[in-house]
């Protein structure tokens, strides 16, 4: 019954998953090819490319720190200014980094389209998902948002099995032609059919000053924030979800920050490998998000399916940094199924423990303490990785950071164990029936 339910429940949110599963293609189609891509231009001839590992640790060390600040306040200005600005903002900027590729794939267009993606990450990696969780949660009841979100992270990982296949088979010199397309697509479409879910009041104080204004903008987002910080430490279940979703990120943003270049150096794999790879976790991802997942929800709840997907993320990562043979890392790639069902029951959690109109806040502020993980974990991944993958490693493992990078995992799963989810009790129970929620906000 939970099943459907949610699938009726995405009639109201058609306008929104249209375009971001559109968006969703057309960034996982780049993936499987960058790495051959990067490796050409930065290392031309050699299957290892420690240059590519140090500026991909550095871009995620960028991000992160931004991020740090960006995500708790594009989560803030969500609530306040409207969900349909920030979606389309953060929808777009992914467009210009890849047509820097489209152009030209020399060195030099290489090192910018790092620069200029650094900023798309900046302000989408992340923020995409927060808005769109509390776009969500201003249209659906609470009893139907876990089932909701599996469809919602169920589509994302139907969009990437498209997005592979499209890698898969598609001639390298298309791939960026036809990703920038569909990424101008996306905004184009949001732009005339989104709806906004946050009502906005007139403007006041329309005669004060520029200085006046920007200090009083300052103001108020400074005091969002610290809002946002109070929500979380004063919410037991947020506090501790908080610390959930670090050692989480920290472990799995340090695998997949290197996966690629690990298997390209140990087992020579190319953009036909990765995309079966990524094509294996999706197809799985598929059944497990949007069938096993609101099945399983009404029996065992967020908790338990939160603790089951830790559990799969741990041997994802263990088999990956001990793989032996070129088989292993499809036997590795199998447990995605499994470990994708974090998101998800993350979400539905968090959902869960704010009020309607600190979903933005909430969610914001727990993925803004998730990229510290994202600066964190390439400042010991990128050298690690790149020392046990060269000749002068103190012994034979070359998947040795993938290792430590689990064990993060494993801190996430004990203190899983010890959550005790709750409900907010300032809920507002007309959310999603009809009336979704319409904070009155005023401008300085």
């Amino acid at each position: 019954m939970a099943w459907w339910s949610g699938f009726f429940e995405l009639r109201s949110l058609v306008h929104l998953l249209l375009p971001l599963s559109v968006h969703w293609v057309a960034e996982e189609m780049t993936v499987s090819v960058l790495v051959d891509i990067t490796t050409a231009a930065l290392c031309p001839g050699k299957t290892t490319c420690s240059k590519a590992i140090y500026i991909t640790g550095i871009q995620q060390t960028v991000v992160g720190i931004f991020k740090m600040v960006v995500l708790p306040l594009l989560g803030q200005l969500a609530d306040d200014y409207g969900r349909k600005p920030l979606l389309l903002i953060t929808v777009s900027t992914t467009i210009f980094p890849f047509a820097l590729l489209a152009w030209h794939q020399s060195e030099e267009f290489v090192y910018a389209y790092y620069v200029l993606r650094t900023i798309s990450y900046i302000i989408s990696q992340g923020s995409i998902f927060c808005i769109s969780v509390a776009y969500v949660a201003d249209v659906v009841k609470d009893s139907k948002r876990a089932a909701v979100m599996s469809w919602v992270t169920g589509l994302f990982s139907a969009s990437h099995v498209l997005g592979n296949l499209l890698a898969r088979f598609l001639p390298e010199k298309y791939i960026f032609v036809v990703s920038i397309a569909l990424l101008i697509f996306c905004p184009v479409y949001m732009q005339f059919f989104l709806a906004e879910t946050v009502m906005r009041a007139p403007r006041r104080n329309r005669e004060s000053g520029f200085c006046t204004k920007t200090i009083g903008v300052l103001l108020q987002r400074y005091t969002s924030m610290r809002k946002a910080a109070e929500i979380v430490v004063s919410s037991p279940t947020l506090r501790s979800m908080a610390l959930v979703s670090f050692f989480y990120e920290l472990g799995i943003s340090g695998i997949s920050g290197v996966l690629l270049y690990y298997l390209k150096a140990v087992f020579g794999f190319n953009k036909n490998q990765f995309s079966e790879l990524n094509l294996m976790v999706g197809v799985g991802s598929i059944f497990s998000q949007i069938l096993v997942l609101p099945l399983a929800n009404p029996l065992v709840g967020e908790k338990r399916i939160l603790c089951f997907a830790l559990l799969g993320s741990i041997a994802y990562g263990f088999l990956y940094g001990l793989a032996w043979a070129a088989w292993v890392p499809y036997l590795s790639a199998s447990f995605g199924v499994i470990y994708v069902l974090v998101k998800p029951s993350t979400y539905a959690i968090i959902s869960k423990a704010s009020s309607s109109t600190d979903q933005g806040k909430a969610q914001g502020f727990i993925a803004g303490v998730q990229s510290v993980s994202d600066l964190l974990s390439p400042l010991a991944m990128s050298p690690l990785t790149s020392w046990f993958l060269s000749s002068d490693a103190p012994f034979n493992c070359k998947g040795f950071s993938i290792i430590c990078a689990s064990v993060c995992m494993i801190i996430s799963f004990c203190l899983a164990c010890l959550l005790k989810p709750e409900a907010c009790s300032a809920r507002d129970d007309m959310v999603g029936e009809g009336n979704p929620e319409t904070p009155l906000l005023s401008d300085v």
